[in-house]
């Protein structure tokens, strides 16, 4: 069944080709179009487009649909072309002509468009609630770790000193900037494109204010080419804000596999997290953060596709545009599943507490030793010269017992300001 069936069939080829895999990823997004038909349905009520009685039949059904939907037992068959087609049938094979009539007013394109808006809406919602519980995660080992020292690098040359509280916590504050544009992405989804039709609106006298009410939308998409120019738009938003959130991921995985390292030896995992090699007994790799380096690295290139897709379509439908949900809806799923297994295993890490004991590492106190000579009175470039000589010539004594108070520094994290800071994100 083609909702834009005339009679006539088209060559298989050509159904393949244009059909995709629109099946398996709106097994997904099904549950989204029967919340929008359940708002359709009873916006033709109220318009008096139905009868109360069809009405109530169509709400039914459609949640005896959602029910089949929530137990992972809906299908769509091949015979179908996609979700909108198969709920269609099934209405229409429960209910006769009257199921016949939830088309009424709606086409196929703000059908997607607002199955897309309010799934994003919902997937936003996951990733900010599964960020938030890895920043609170983050934020209680930089408490639990803010005493213990960690060699700051810059060029991955020894600079200055940092310390664990440092790092986690860095990582945390970091996520509340990508949370910023997840948030960005979210009012972007959170505008009903439900009315727009085919891109032109409708001559049916539709009601557009009850169906954003009823489906949870803060406000409307009001043009009705507006609304249709915003399917690839709100994918390539939510894009945005998970490779915001996916750099944030990566960099840390690339530190954590750094750390492990025994070069570095600054962090460990259980056996259990780590995985072994075929022929070397004794290694214990990073998979897990080596896969979410390149999960999140990939993420990071989905704007991009996503804008290589649509950026040279002019306004109105094009069929250009399904391929932006075979981008996304997979990206979601990736961005989530990263986030899960960060959570899961950062849990378990293990911290080196004397890792600063190395005199390698004394080169780390030169900026405080000379500050100190600085406060002490003497000029910063000649402290400075001072203190090249005497790394120069092999006569540099660390100062250890180093203090550093200001705002976000080593002895003054601003846990709480940062929590303050995503509290209000939220």
């Amino acid at each position: 069944m083609k909702l834009w069936d005339k009679g006539f069939s088209t060559d298989k080829k050509i159904d393949h080709f244009t059909v995709g895999n629109d099946r398996e990823l709106d097994l997904l997004l099904a549950k989204y179009d029967v919340i929008a038909s359940k708002a359709h349905a009873k916006m033709l009520g109220k318009i008096g487009l139905l009868t109360d009685g069809e009405t109530s039949a169509l709400v039914n059904e459609l949640d005896a649909i959602a029910d089949t939907i929530e137990k992972g037992s809906f299908t769509i068959e091949d015979s179908f072309e996609d979700m909108h087609s198969k709920i269609e049938f099934v209405l229409t094979e429960k209910l006769g002509d009257t199921g016949k009539k939830i088309h009424t007013a709606r086409s196929r394109n703000d059908q997607v468009l607002v199955a897309m808006h309010l799934y994003l809406k919902n997937e936003l919602q996951e990733i900010k609630s599964e960020t938030g519980l890895l920043f609170d995660l983050l934020m209680d080992l930089a408490e639990e770790h803010k005493a213990v020292m960690l060699p700051g690098y810059t060029h991955l040359q020894i600079a200055m000193p940092s310390s664990f509280g440092l790092w986690f916590s860095a990582y945390a504050e970091s996520l509340i900037d990508d949370l910023y544009f997840i948030e960005a992405a979210y009012k972007v989804a959170d505008q009903n494109p439900l009315g727009s039709a085919a891109g032109y609106g409708s001559s049916f006298p539709i009601d557009r204010s009850f169906t954003t009410k009823e489906m949870g939308f803060e406000t409307m998409k009001y043009n009705v080419v507006a609304a249709q120019m915003g399917r690839g738009k709100v994918e390539k938003a939510t894009a945005f804000g998970m490779s915001s959130i996916a750099a944030t991921l990566s960099k840390m995985a690339m530190d954590i596999c750094l750390y492990m390292s025994q070069n570095f030896d600054f962090i460990s995992f259980p056996d259990e997290l780590t995985t072994g090699s075929s022929i070397m007994p004794h290694k214990k790799n990073p998979d897990v953060f080596e896969l979410v380096r390149a999960k999140c690295n990939k993420l990071q290139a989905v704007p991009n596709q996503l804008i290589l897709i649509t950026n040279n379509l002019p306004s109105g439908y094009h069929r250009d545009l399904q391929l932006v949900k075979e981008v996304i809806v997979p990206a979601i799923q990736d961005l989530k599943a990263c986030l899960e297994i960060l959570t899961f295993s950062l849990k378990e890490i293990r911290v080196n507490k004397n890792i600063l004991d190395d005199p390698k590492y004394d080169y780390l106190f030169s900026v405080d030793t000379l500050n100190e000579l600085v406060q002490n009175g003497m000029p910063f470039r000649d402290a400075y010269k001072k203190m090249g000589m005497e790394i120069n010539e092999g006569t540099f004594t660390p100062k250890r017992d180093i203090e550093h108070s200001h705002e976000g520094s080593l002895g003054n994290l601003c846990l709480d300001k940062i929590r303050g800071k995503m509290k209000k994100s939220f």
